[in-house]
């Protein structure tokens, strides 16, 4: 897996050189809105295209699912599947706000194995392989060991596009502020679960995201000791958009205190008839 995750860093960092070539002229791009309060630029397509590009002349058999162009290649029966951001926090980026990423994830045989994250503000490349640990710049992170909700950090992203669960998330967010030290919302899911993997949050949980803002920051949370699981505790969380982690203590508390607000649909209940 070692020279697939060196094709995907190769290709994180040249959609970085694109990304901040347009920062320096924001107001000159193309904008398409895609939904409610969710953006595309011609950056993030150039982006993806400059990821993809790089992935298939290495491994032109590998299926792709990456967020502007979709799904290509046999995705369903493929040995190999590459799930791509290419400008995670894009409403961020258009505002000149400093928190994006690329967000590049390599599933095989149906488990993450491969995960890149990179800030081209900062430089920062977070990268994983499974069963070989997390890093940021080559050096190598922990979650944080902090054992109680009381005092912990949290990350979250606030219903930006769908506001169906605006009152489950209200209740989750009005129990969390006075039972944590904090909650954060940066804007870059995939950017705050590479913080949490390095210990700069103890927590982070969200609802309804896609598969490519979260597949690569999931493997490196896990890499670096923390726990990742959907609303039910299960490892159904690319499939539901539905998220919760943190290190193991914070992660346990995280889930049982948002747990009592989850309504039928959150918790993967079908209503009868």
């Amino acid at each position: 897996m070692l020279p697939m995750l060196n094709t995907a860093v190769k290709a994180a960092r040249r959609a970085g050189v694109i990304i901040n070539r347009a920062s320096d002229d924001v107001d000159r791009l193309t904008i398409h809105s895609k939904g409610e309060n969710d953006f595309v630029t011609e950056v993030d397509q150039k982006a993806e295209q400059a990821i993809i590009q790089t992935l298939l002349d290495a491994y032109p058999d590998h299926a792709i699912l990456a967020e502007e162009s979709g799904a290509s290649g046999s995705v369903g029966e493929a040995e190999y599947q590459w799930i791509i951001d290419p400008l995670d926090g894009t409403t961020n980026f258009l505002h000149g706000f400093p928190q994006y990423c690329i967000s590049i994830a390599l599933v095989y045989r149906g488990q993450l194995s491969v995960a890149v994250i990179y800030d081209p503000v900062r430089n920062d490349l977070y990268t994983a392989l499974r069963g070989r640990g997390a890093f940021l710049n080559e050096r190598r992170i922990r979650v944080s060991k902090r054992d109680k909700l009381q005092g912990a950090l949290i990350g979250t992203g606030f219903p930006y596009r769908d506001f169906t669960h605006l009152d489950a998330y209200t209740a989750m967010f009005k129990d969390l502020v006075q039972k944590t030290a904090g909650l954060r919302r940066p804007g870059s899911a995939a950017l705050d679960l590479a913080w949490l993997a390095g210990g700069r949050t103890d927590g982070f949980f969200e609802i309804g995201l896609n598969a490519w803002d979260i597949a690569a920051g999931c493997l490196l949370v896990q890499e670096a000791g923390g726990l990742v699981s959907d609303f039910a505790g299960e490892e159904n969380y690319l499939q539901s958009g539905n998220i919760v982690a943190g290190n193991p203590k914070v992660f346990v508390q995280l889930l049982q205190t948002i747990t009592p607000h989850l309504t039928p649909a959150l918790r993967g209940i079908v209503a009868e008839d």
